[in-house]
């Protein structure tokens, strides 16, 4: 197998000191490749969000190194680091975090023109974005103007302007009804198998079923890992309390 395009080698992340210290996580090792959507599953204050945070380099771990297409993301520096995530990283949140005043079209430019991309190149990469999800009839509309669905759409669309490698995805469905939760999966799921890797947080066993593996955390450590099937299993322990 080729080297993963998302590298977590025996990461800690402690927040606070002395008795106020928190291992949000310890020790953790964790890949995502190429053409695999990887799901993160566990209860509240498991981890899942820290490990997202530092595999985008938003945050820095305490020991242990984070590297993304090979390098070592700690090392960068914090202009290399926020290049990488213009570049390299998608995000998609449960609150869209779209930019009122900016139409679609505007805000899928948005991280092209930062990263000093002609404003016409850009428009023409978010047009193809956002035809990739299906608004492109969309693109000059304002975020208030649309559905929770419509506007998820829009925020992946941002994720994968650009061919990013690495797609990082917190709870994308959380706001959303069942058949549009489906949808923006199968959008998450088509641009990992066209390339990209994908790290999938969620609460929902039936949406780790769109990954190609399942991740369990508990207390900040890896506690399972399998294919998506018995996910179920492995959530029974905490459905129970």
């Amino acid at each position: 197998m080729s080297a993963p395009v998302l590298h977590l080698d025996g990461v800690t992340r402690i927040h606070g000191e002395g008795d106020t210290e928190v291992h949000a996580l310890q020790g953790v090792s964790f890949r995502a490749h190429a053409g695999e959507l990887v799901a993160v599953m566990g209860p509240s204050g498991s981890g899942k969000s820290t490990l997202l945070t530092l595999a985008g380099g938003l945050d820095q771990p305490t020991r242990g190194t984070v590297r993304i297409e090979g390098e070592d993301v700690g090392a960068l520096g914090n202009a290399g680091r926020a290049r990488m995530r213009r570049t390299s990283v998608g995000y998609v949140f449960q609150a869209f975090n779209l930019i009122p005043a900016l139409t679609a079209v505007e805000n899928v430019a948005l991280p092209r023109e930062l990263d000093g991309e002609k404003s016409r190149a850009a428009r023409r990469l978010a047009m193809a974005a956002l035809e990739e999800v299906g608004i492109l009839d969309l693109a000059d509309r304002f975020p208030d103007t649309m559905s929770g669905g419509q506007q998820q759409r829009v925020a992946i669309a941002r994720a994968v302007v650009g061919e990013r490698r690495l797609i990082l995805a917190d709870e994308p469905t959380g706001a959303l009804d069942t058949d549009t939760g489906e949808e923006i999966l199968r959008l998450l799921r088509a641009r990992c198998d066209a390339g990209a890797a994908g790290v999938l947080v969620t609460h929902e066993a039936r949406h780790a079923a769109w990954a190609d593996r399942v991740v369990f955390l508990r207390d900040g450590v890896v506690v399972d890992e399998s294919g998506a099937d018995p996910v179920d299993d492995l959530l029974a322990p905490e459905v129970a309390r």
